[in-house]
């Protein structure tokens, strides 16, 4: 029997790199072409923004990004969304850290079921537990306020940080802790010192998701806040009429206040996917 030469397996493995690329590029487009639409529904005159036939050629216009900018209360809106959500990703990787790492290391009665039942809580829909919050913080003065929405985020993204931290920390080594507490190190300094710089990648994860998920939610935003705090999402909201949108504008909002996170997908993507990929390979 004839073998194969080696420019033909050459060849088919060219063939397969080629398509393996051609797919991911199609996937890439797939992905990408409602950022596209966007964009340039936001440079579209509002005739042809609400048009029943989309049109590809056109003469871009700036009038709904000067309509937008002129507005104070979308620089509210996204100076809102910041304090939230660099507040509520701290607060998290405040707490959730040590926690992971207390499960992470230790071993007690208990610490599968303990660990199971914080993720379980990330599984409970979020409208389940959003009338208790809201009679909660109407007897404590927490409704429209920012630490109120801090609050809440925090307990909505606690659970993911410390179930993701859980197993970067049962990862790591334990022979580097073990080694400083031979040389006289605290529990709390061979955390401090050696755990957490190692753990950095997945923290910087951990950090980034949390900070997407408190930007985009919107739920809990919509009820916990009234018209004093508005997030990025209710303030596009405010976009869409009873009987008509305002298409242009809304699409111009909608790319200024998707740029922060654009610029966070792009300058932090590659720890992000580093932190998410520790520990993959062994």
């Amino acid at each position: 029997m004839r073998r194969p030469s080696r420019f033909s397996r050459r060849a088919r493995r060219r063939l397969g790199t080629l398509l393996r690329r051609l797919v991911l590029g199609l996937f890439a487009l797939w992905c990408l072409f409602p950022v596209y639409w966007l964009a340039t529904m936001s440079l579209k005159t509002p005739v042809e923004a609400a048009s029943r036939n989309p049109s590809f050629l056109f003469r871009p216009i700036l009038d709904n990004y000067r309509a937008v900018l002129d507005r104070p209360e979308i620089w509210g809106y996204f100076v809102n969304s910041s304090i939230v959500a660099l507040g509520s990703t701290a607060l998290v990787l405040l707490i959730g850290v040590p926690c992971a790492y207390a499960l992470g290391r230790y071993r007690f009665r208990g610490a599968a079921d303990f660990g199971f039942w914080i993720l379980t809580t990330r599984m409970t829909p979020p409208v389940a537990v959003l009338i208790p919050f809201y009679v909660l913080y109407v007897r404590t003065g927490l409704v429209d306020t920012r630490a109120g929405l801090i609050l809440a985020h925090v307990a909505l993204n606690l659970s993911i940080a410390v179930w993701l931290m859980k197993g970067f920390f049962e990862d790591l080594p334990p022979e580097l802790e073990e080694a400083a507490l031979v040389d006289g190190a605290t529990r709390w300094q061979a955390f401090r010192d050696i755990a957490l710089p190692v753990a950095v990648p997945g923290i910087a994860a951990v950090a980034i998701l949390c900070f997407l998920f408190s930007w985009n939610e919107f739920l809990f935003s919509l009820v916990l806040a009234g018209s004093t705090v508005r997030t990025v999402p209710l303030g596009l909201y405010s976009f869409i009429g009873y009987q008509q949108i305002d298409w242009g504008s809304l699409s111009a909002s909608a790319v200024l206040l998707l740029a922060p996170v654009l610029v966070i997908l792009v300058l932090f993507g590659r720890h992000l996917v580093r932190g998410l990929t520790l520990g993959a390979v062994k």
